[in-house]
């Protein structure tokens, strides 16, 4: 380390070989997570080493498909049902998403996923509902004990109903209610 720079931080329980981020050997960057077995993951992205997306609120952030009806009703259940009041929300077609693709490179242009971002990762499709689940209230609260089951057996449910969401729930409704708190925590 070079003086001027940052020392590194580090938190209990978020050792690089938990996760399986492992810091690159040239710039510090962390490299793209491997879990075992199964080459690249697609639920825990790690940050790019671009500090341009410092504008993303530190607050947990989940990212939806602002036109869809099914993700506005899950926003809304998210809202009625956290017991922190931490999570911010923002659009995947707005700027914040785009300051989010830019941090982490993985995280898809299409708006057929949701994504969770919290303490340096972003998760996609079913691990970030289970991730944002740690939230809630109980009995909702307890989806978080599922992060732990593979990611790509539960994302086969989640596209199945990615690909019909607009025939079913329709699109997103623009008159919903919300409080004048609640719309603080609404990002562009």
């Amino acid at each position: 380390m070079t003086p001027g720079q940052p020392a590194p931080t580090s938190r209990a329980g978020d050792a690089s070989t938990e996760t399986g981020l492992a810091p690159h050997a040239e710039s510090g960057a962390a490299a793209a997570p491997v879990r075992a077995g199964d080459g690249a993951a697609e639920d825990r992205l790690a940050p790019h080493g671009d500090d341009r997306a410092e504008e993303l609120p530190a607050a947990p952030l989940v990212l939806y498909d602002g036109d869809c009806g099914l993700c506005a009703r899950s926003v809304r259940f998210i809202l009625e049902h956290e017991r922190d009041h931490q999570i911010v929300f923002a659009p995947l077609q707005g700027p914040i998403a785009a300051l989010a693709r830019q941090r982490f490179p993985r995280i898809p242009h299409s708006v057929d996923s949701v994504v969770y971002i919290s303490d340096g990762r972003a998760h996609l499709r079913s691990k970030a509902m289970l991730y944002a689940a740690s939230h809630l209230r109980a009995p909702w609260r307890w989806g978080y004990a599922m992060r732990w089951f593979p990611g790509f057996l539960l994302d086969l449910a989640y596209r199945v109903v990615a690909a019909v969401r607009y025939r079913i729930w329709g699109h997103a409704d623009a008159c919903q209610l919300v409080t004048a708190e609640q719309r603080r925590r609404f990002l562009p």
